[in-house]
């Protein structure tokens, strides 16, 4: 038997690969699907089954396309529809692969048709579960994403906790605990960094599988503090539903070079977003006027699934040589299948044929501090609300980046901004969409409020435990 956790980082995601006898059955996969052809084909295996455990929101999986290439049968929990081929499992079905078991457990809470597979080995023994987003390391799933139900966040909460309680916490301490995200994603709200743990660990540790907890108490801890879910999450899970491109079209349409002169006419012909996925660095000290901002060094797809409303919006991309394939798979892989193709040549070209360059101002923390103590300044805060609420420069105005298009007319496109978040990344974002909707007195902190914290500037604190 062979197990494999397949972990991306920014999604904080886990797919799994698990092997035995020759034969293979993939968990969660990504939207590229060669990883698990290719490792499979290494082992002379055999994929069977493709595993999903509910309908992801927060990324598009590739098991509609795996299913395509390699014939293996797609299995969702009970109740779940599709306008494809599955198999809708039952509560306690057994699958054979190889000389082991997996067991579905249907754990509806975090969506209606949620399964944890219990993982039984050759000699009869509960090995593993792989439980999806109905337990984390250190949380649970949420439970509002359930799409096109009419039940309540509070009725999933508490079918939540009954899966938990007659499925999960009766299994022994020792099985290990396989989880589909971890710290960083937006499925829940305290997930551990540690990525694979044991049972009887989150038997002790987590507040939501506390032996003496009531079903009312653990229907508020778990909405408490619960933020909004991004923009994207429903259209994601519609995805995963109903269906997609196949990846290798995606990649072939956007993985296109074009010239600086293509490139323009596209952006004016096709009303193409200019994405520019470089270095916060690299984009202060030039790019395209009009372009946004969001770096594949950070959050990239999660941010793209926040600030870019529509799934359909033509894309063209200005990105680090050699990095066109990474940009347009982790675009696909949370459903912007429209790019259009990218800068051959870079900023470098774009410059070299004679067209516009803009920069941003940026300034160091001890420059600003200066400032700051010298003169009244407007700052804008855009780290999350929780981050600002935690400590924060008194004067500072506040809107969360993922809520910029919501409180943009709370600014003033006349008066000069210093805008900051944790570490600069997020920032830059911000300062790219404002600079792009008409507000040019923006300047950077570099290093944002990490860098902030070491001058002598007197900063806030309020720790609101809804929030945190």
């Amino acid at each position: 038997m062979k197990i494999e956790q397949l972990y991306t980082g920014c999604l904080a995601q886990g797919a799994y690969y698990i092997e035995s006898e020759g034969e293979v059955a993939i968990i969660d996969p990504l939207r590229e699907t060669q990883q698990y052809i290719d490792k499979a084909k290494a082992n002379n295996a055999k994929i069977k089954y493709i595993l999903e455990t509910h309908f992801h929101a927060d990324f598009v999986s590739g098991h509609v396309d795996l299913a395509n290439q390699t014939g293996a049968k797609i299995v969702f929990g009970p109740g779940a529809t599709t306008e494809y081929d599955i198999l809708s499992a039952k509560d306690g079905q057994e699958l054979k692969l190889g000389n082991i078991t997996i067991k579905v457990l249907h754990t509806p809470g975090h969506t209606l048709e949620s399964a944890t597979y219990l993982l039984i080995d050759e000699n009869g023994k509960n090995h593993a579960i792989f439980s999806g987003d109905t337990l984390f390391l250190g949380d649970v799933g949420r439970p509002d994403l359930a799409i096109k139900s009419d039940l309540t966040k509070e009725d999933l909460a508490e079918m939540l906790f009954d899966s938990l309680r007659t499925k999960i916490m009766p299994l022994a301490d020792d099985v290990i605990v396989y989880p589909a995200h971890g710290a960083g994603s937006a499925c829940g709200k305290n997930l551990s960094k540690e990525t694979v743990g044991v049972l009887g660990e989150q038997k002790k540790t987590n507040y939501a599988l506390r032996a003496d907890m009531t079903k009312a108490e653990f229907v508020k801890e778990v909405l408490d503090g619960i933020a909004p879910p991004p923009q994207y999450f429903a259209k994601n899970a519609m995805m995963n539903k109903m269906g997609y491109d196949a990846f290798e079209t995606v990649l072939k349409t956007g993985d296109v070079a074009l010239s600086p002169e293509d490139f323009e006419a596209v952006a004016n012909q096709e009303s193409a977003l200019v994405l520019d996925v470089r270095s916060q660095a690299d984009f202060i000290a030039g790019h395209i006027p009009n372009s946004i901002f969001i770096g594949l060094n950070g959050q990239f797809a999660p941010w793209v699934g926040a600030l870019i409303k529509d799934l359909k919006q033509p894309i063209i991309l200005v990105v680090p040589e050699g990095k066109s394939t990474e940009a347009v798979t982790r675009l696909s892989r949370v459903g912007y299948d429209n790019t259009l193709g990218y800068l051959k040549g870079g900023i470098e070209a774009w410059a070299k044929s004679g067209k516009d360059i803009s920069t941003l101002d940026s300034i160091s923390a001890e420059e600003f501090a200066k400032r700051a103590k010298a003169d009244t300044i407007h700052i804008l805060d855009v780290r999350k609300d929780g981050e600002y609420q935690s400590t924060h420069l008194e004067e500072a105005i506040h809107f969360s980046l993922d809520l910029i298009n919501e409180n943009m007319d709370t600014i003033n496109k006349d008066e000069t901004y210093y805008v900051h978040c944790a570490g600069g990344y997020r920032s830059v974002i911000a300062e790219s969409i404002l600079k792009a909707r008409g507000f040019n007195k923006l300047i950077d902190v570099a290093g944002g409020f990490a860098a902030i914290k070491n001058t002598d500037l007197k900063t806030t604190d309020f720790v609101c435990p809804s929030t945190l």
